[in-house]
């Protein structure tokens, strides 16, 4: 079992557009073990702090999209499909949409 500090978790902006910055610093307060990668279960845990309903199913629809290699993580240019599947699928208002 692994054991996660505590540190409040900061809510993405409710109005307006996010960039693709902002989007990634949230996105990263749920990488557990600070690889710099996203695994499902920690996408799964940063659409819950959204509270979606279906967080589990989400997060598994984001990682079939978003995970090209197939390696169980989104990493480094696997992020755009991420941000893509977002803006599409969950509704997150992105002001740019580019690799990073």
């Amino acid at each position: 079992m692994a054991f996660m500090r505590y540190s409040p978790v900061r809510a993405l902006p409710q109005q307006g557009e996010i960039t693709v910055e902002e989007f990634r610093a949230w996105l990263s307060q749920f990488d557990a073990d600070g690889n710099g990668r996203i695994c499902r279960e920690e996408l799964e845990q940063a659409l819950r702090s959204l509270n979606l309903w279906f967080a589990w199913w989400k997060a598994r629809e984001a990682m079939r999209a978003a995970d090209a290699n197939r390696n169980g993580e989104v990493d480094g240019d696997e992020m755009a499909r991420l941000y893509a599947f977002a803006h599409k699928h969950l509704h997150v208002k992105m002001s740019e949409l580019e690799e990073y």
